[in-house]
């Protein structure tokens, strides 16, 4: 049997390497009880090396921060020019969408190719002003408190024109996805906005890469049962493509 260094170890690689464990799947790797393995994590904790939740553990880094969209726009490019493609592949005539707010939904929006009729709702100014180009697109351009940070707009006005909508499709970006706190934003007035277009969409689609994975933003947007979804790169972490996938949620990785 292994001892306490021995274990804290392996939890660790395992947690560097998957970005994410459960409390189960250690228990069985490592052959000792749950509470032992509850017991470790609650250690590694205290030591800071780790975020603990319930029936699972993240990377202490887990826990996000705000950015700017200039910034966030440079990074994944490959991986998020190739999640847009995919999306754009789900798009049907006389579809009403909402594109939410983000640089992988923005990239959606770049890579809309349909020339057929397109109503398409929106609280993001890069989003409006990538499609204002498109005569078959009409935009409906949310309004309220701009937040400059992600050239996008928040608040009662937004929420209010949302609660009075029926929607196809809604296609929405995250700051982070984890399997105990759901789908998170590092705004708390984006992830409020988001919750009205939870409401108003049929279908619910996610596209986030695959760092967005055992990561929690400020505000949760919503837990699992409320998306249909979700298109990411390849990269993302096979347990957790795979507990995601148990829960009915359709995920494409490309």
């Amino acid at each position: 049997m292994r001892n306490i260094a021995q274990r804290h170890k392996i939890i660790l690689a395992e947690l560097e390497k998957e970005g994410y464990v459960r409390v189960q799947d250690l228990s069985e790797r490592l052959s000792v009880s749950e509470v032992t393995i509850r017991k470790d994590l609650k250690e590694l904790e205290d030591r800071k090396l780790l975020y603990r939740s319930h029936g699972s553990a993240s990377p202490i880094s887990s826990l996000i921060n705000d950015r700017h969209i200039d910034e966030k726009e440079k990074v994944q490019v490959n991986e998020k020019n190739r999640i847009g493609e995919a999306a754009n592949l789900l798009l049907k005539n006389n579809d009403r969408i909402i594109i939410a707010s983000g640089t992988t939904v923005l990239v959606f929006a770049q890579k809309i190719t349909m020339t057929e009729p397109l109503t398409v709702i929106t609280p993001s100014v890069k989003v409006s002003l990538t499609l204002c180009y498109k005569p078959n697109v009409e935009i409906i351009q949310l309004g309220g408190s701009m937040r400059k940070s992600s050239a996008t707009v928040i608040g009662p006005y937004a929420e209010s024109l949302l609660s009075e909508m029926v929607c196809n499709k809604l296609f929405i970006g995250v700051d982070g996805i984890d399997l105990d706190a759901g789908l998170t934003t590092s705004n708390i007035g984006e992830a409020h906005l988001n919750q009205y277009m939870l409401d108003a969409a049929q279908e619910v689609i996610v596209l986030a890469d695959s760092t967005k994975f055992g990561k929690r933003g400020f505000g949760k947007i919503c837990n699992f049962n409320r998306i249909h979804h979700i298109i990411t790169d390849s990269g993302a972490p096979a347990n957790f493509v795979e507990i995601i996938r148990e829960k009915g949620i359709e995920v494409t990785l490309v």
